[in-house]
């Protein structure tokens, strides 16, 4: 029997990273947990143990890249050669530009983005040596079409995809067999709208239609298996980048009022502890889910699709060399 793998997600206590730590122990895999808050990483940990995984808890900063380095050391210390690295952790503000502050910016470039290169570089010093590897990227539809109220977080997905398509040159030159990935992700169900900092004068929420983070989760774990540059998860991530590339300018004015109310619940905003600088309650585990979970869906046929592309256009190729023959015959 094959070993298990060594998996290392950042962002692991809540949201996308805890369900992809679950995905990911439902093949058997020993899953380094790396986040900062010490209650979800517990409950997180027993996640991984239940699903049939092995995990490690490691509380690590990912804007801190000595922490980030201690962090990869510490996990092939206790589970061997990592395999698969995932670079998830993020942080955002909702809140106009003409109110955020320069420290703001900064934080949520460190971590959801400079986060990523540290990771990404903890992952290649020892990958390279071995010439194997997985890294995933786990982007966002707003890595190609921007909306506003979260400049800061669409200025870091942004940057992650010039730096990974840079790498992935660099990786291509080299003739290395370390394979670099993205997952670009929908609106997901996952409790950043509970602790993002936001000064929205009513409750924050994903724009609709929104998605299970489990919809994430195997869609990160299909792309650690599968030779694909990027994968564009559901039907609305298509559709941003495609709109992006085709009418920019109409997508612009569009989002100019459905951006704003589409991030809005109708319920007004209250004050609130935010989790920017320092995770929040640290006895509190948030769980992979939000509160959206009755209007959220478990499937993606666009994923479906998009996963099984091959052996479709193999079948409609076939179906397609029936017909014309079908029609040879009968003339």
């Amino acid at each position: 029997m094959a070993e298990p793998r060594v998996v290392v997600i950042t962002g692991a206590s809540a949201g996308v990273g805890r369900a992809t730590a679950v995905a990911f122990a439902r093949e058997g895999a020993r899953v380094a947990l790396l986040a900062r808050g010490h209650a979800g990483l517990e409950a997180a940990k027993a996640d991984v143990d239940a699903a049939g995984g092995q995990a490690l808890v490691v509380p690590t900063d990912v804007s801190d890249p000595d922490a980030v380095e201690a962090a990869a050391a510490q996990v092939e210390a206790a589970f061997g050669p990592i395999d698969v690295w995932v670079n998830n952790a993020m942080t955002s503000v909702f809140s106009p530009v003409s109110q955020m502050t320069p420290a703001e910016f900064k934080r949520v470039t460190e971590v959801t983005y400079l986060g990523y290169v540290y990771g990404t570089l903890a992952a290649l010093t020892r990958m390279r040596p071995r010439d194997r590897g997985v890294i995933v990227q786990v982007g966002s539809a707003l890595a190609y079409r921007s909306i506003p109220l979260q400049s800061a977080y669409c200025a870091a997905k942004h940057a992650i995809v010039g730096f990974t398509d840079s790498l992935r040159s660099e990786l291509l030159h080299d003739q290395s067999n370390i394979r670099i990935t993205a997952v670009h992700l929908p609106a997901l169900n996952t409790p950043q709208f509970e602790w993002v900092r936001s000064r929205l004068p009513r409750k924050a929420q994903p724009v609709p239609p929104i998605f299970q983070p489990e919809v994430a989760a195997d869609a990160i774990v299909w792309a650690s298996r599968n030779r694909r540059r990027e994968l564009f998860v559901a039907s609305p991530t298509f559709a941003a980048v495609l709109g992006q590339k085709l009418i920019p300018g109409l997508l612009d004015r569009y989002l100019s009022t459905a951006g704003y109310a589409g991030q809005q619940t109708l319920e007004p905003a209250a004050p609130r502890a935010d989790n920017l600088d320092a995770p929040l309650d640290e006895t509190r585990d948030y769980g992979a889910h939000g509160r959206f979970d009755g209007r959220s869906t478990s499937r993606s046929p666009a994923l479906w699709l998009s996963e099984n592309r091959r052996p479709l256009l193999a079948v409609v190729g076939l179906a397609g060399l029936g017909l014309a023959a079908a029609r040879r015959r009968r003339r």
